[in-house]
């Protein structure tokens, strides 16, 4: 029997969710970033994350969502299509046909996922030190920026999550088997707890916020692509940082 010590330094495997039937913004997986598909833009900043042994695009099997299908093989990387709105059992089945020993989580909201964020919190999670460990938003007062990081977790408590859980909740909300950000509260603290890594100094800024649910977010996405993306392809957190600070917090003020 492999032990908790061996899977921790097994596969790790990304699984990017995605669907076109999202309902506060619908087709936002598909809608232009500066010249390209926005989960293309996603899939282009994963795919320099050292460590990875697979990278899993993970969309509803529906006629609709076959436009991501055919983006994930333009760009390379697995696609696995399963239950549209239990998203719990999507990761489970993508997790479970790529091998996956560790799984790392990353919503296809989060349009800036910075690779060396995502390998820190990798190689936390790989040191035992917590059943859940996440830098994709705040917990506490590790002051990550919302939206460049991810969650980790073993592919062991996802398969023991999933033959338990009906909550239909916690079902198409996969964090919230493990912990529910907005009140900073553990779900079963008794079996899984939750870790986390001090977000570094220079792009420490737990007030900003790079997800895509509205088309207000949308547009200030889209214009960081479009102001950072064509000098720079692999501009970073602190890029956007210097950006929003000098460029459109200045621009919001003169309005």
């Amino acid at each position: 029997m492999t032990s908790q010590t061996e899977r921790r330094q097994g596969r790790a495997v990304l699984i990017l969710q995605a669907r076109m039937g999202s309902t506060r913004l619908p087709g936002k997986s598909m809608m232009d970033m500066a010249g390209a598909p926005l989960v293309g833009r996603i899939l282009e900043r994963v795919k320099r994350t050292p460590g990875l042994a697979d990278i899993v695009l993970a969309i509803p099997d529906t006629a609709a969502d076959r436009p991501l299908a055919e983006l994930g093989a333009a760009y390379g990387v697995s696609v696995f299509r399963g239950s549209e709105n239990n998203l719990l059992d999507r990761y489970y089945q993508a997790a479970l046909a790529s091998r996956a020993d560790i799984v790392l989580r990353l919503p296809a909201d989060n349009v800036t996922p910075e690779p060396e964020a995502i390998a820190a919190i990798l190689a936390y999670h790989r040191t035992g030190a917590a059943g859940f460990s996440s830098n994709l938003s705040v917990i506490g007062d590790s002051g990550w920026p919302d939206g460049i990081g991810a969650e980790a977790f073993d592919f062991a408590a996802l398969a023991e999550i999933k033959a338990e859980e009906a909550d239909p909740r916690r079902l198409e909300h996969v964090h919230l088997n493990f912990f529910d950000y907005s009140t900073q509260t553990p779900a079963r603290p008794e079996r899984y707890s939750i870790g986390t890594i001090p977000c570094p100094p220079e792009f420490r800024r737990p007030d900003l916020v790079l997800d895509v649910n509205t088309i207000e977010q949308y547009r200030f996405m889209r214009r960081i692509y479009e102001d950072l993306y064509p000098t720079n392809p692999q501009f970073h957190i602190t890029d956007i940082i210097r950006w929003y600070d000098t460029v459109w917090l200045p621009e919001r003020n003169r309005v």
